[in-house]
């Protein structure tokens, strides 16, 4: 029975993944390039540093490590910065640390998505209570200011066709795993530096589906039009080897952001993939734990 990464290295990769995702341009998103929406870069910094060893901590389940670095988060950088990747990457740093046979993070993931309870439930509602992201409303069914009734699991699938982030518990994260992965490696086979393959895959992502933050703000017919539009001007951009393209993007940026458009869901994706991909690297070499001994 084996961990993947230890607590200390699923610290360094969750810090890491959202610290790369702020040195790359992403269309409508804070970055080192250009702030936006009231927030900068060194809130995004502070908020992750401040997640991390509660994302990273083996003792607590994963809803509860997603309430706590919330509030963590929220204390160091004075707004909601991190909701959504927090709620991705904390099931995938839980099931890097457990100690399974399989060192399949996929399957480690699927495995440990059909733990989750009322109680992690209870964590999260809690959390996204306390981030209150913009456009939440209401809903009939599992509203996140009441008390818990179903499983974590069972909120997402709920939720899952309104959200992405839902979306991605109840399909064991197939947008990461099979998609935002397999994206990555290839903008790194063409891109001259990390930043630009992240930059390519962020845009290939919002070109691809409908931002859910958008769609919550704005409507989803918004969310469509912001897809389609990067959609179409991707094919001019990338790779990202002439100051014509890089311009050409950061225009786009500073489009969305003078519309207040934010896509925020996108970028969670960005953090949650780049998180994946360190573990999978790192964890090639199986970190050995040692049985509990009451």
């Amino acid at each position: 029975m084996t961990a993947l990464l230890s607590p200390s290295q699923i610290e360094d990769a969750f810090v890491g993944a959202c610290r790369a995702e702020l040195r790359a341009i992403k269309a409508g998103n804070v970055h080192i390039h250009a702030a936006g929406h009231d927030m900068d870069v060194e809130q995004f910094e502070r908020a992750a540093d401040a997640a991390a060893p509660h994302i990273a901590n083996p003792a607590l389940r994963v809803g509860a490590r997603v309430r706590l670095a919330v509030e963590a988060s929220f204390a160091a950088a004075g707004c909601n910065t991190n909701l959504g990747i927090l709620l991705l990457c904390a099931p995938i740093a839980a099931a890097a640390e457990a100690t399974m046979a399989t060192t399949n993070i996929s399957t480690r993931l699927s495995l440990m998505l059909t733990t989750l309870d009322t109680q992690d439930a209870e964590d999260a509602y809690r959390a996204i209570s306390h981030a209150n992201p913009g456009g939440l409303g209401e809903v009939a069914t599992e509203d996140v200011s009441e008390p818990a009734n179903v499983t974590l699991l069972e909120a997402m699938a709920l939720a899952k066709d309104r959200d992405r982030i839902a979306n991605a518990y109840v399909s064991n994260f197939t947008d990461v795993f099979d998609f935002a992965l397999p994206e990555l490696a290839a903008a790194r086979r063409v891109e001259r530096t990390e930043e630009d393959a992240i930059a390519n895959l962020h845009l290939k992502l919002l070109a691809t589906f409908p931002d859910s933050h958008i769609a919550r703000k704005y409507g989803i017919e918004r969310a469509e039009e912001i897809r389609a539009a990067a959609a179409a001007l991707r094919p001019r951009l990338f790779p990202l080897t002439s100051r014509d393209a890089r311009d050409r993007l950061l225009a786009f940026d500073a489009s969305l952001k003078s519309e207040r458009i934010n896509p925020g869901t996108t970028a969670d994706f960005v953090v949650a993939t780049l998180f994946t991909d360190t573990i999978i690297r790192r964890g090639r070499q199986p970190v050995a734990v040692s049985p509990l001994v009451e």
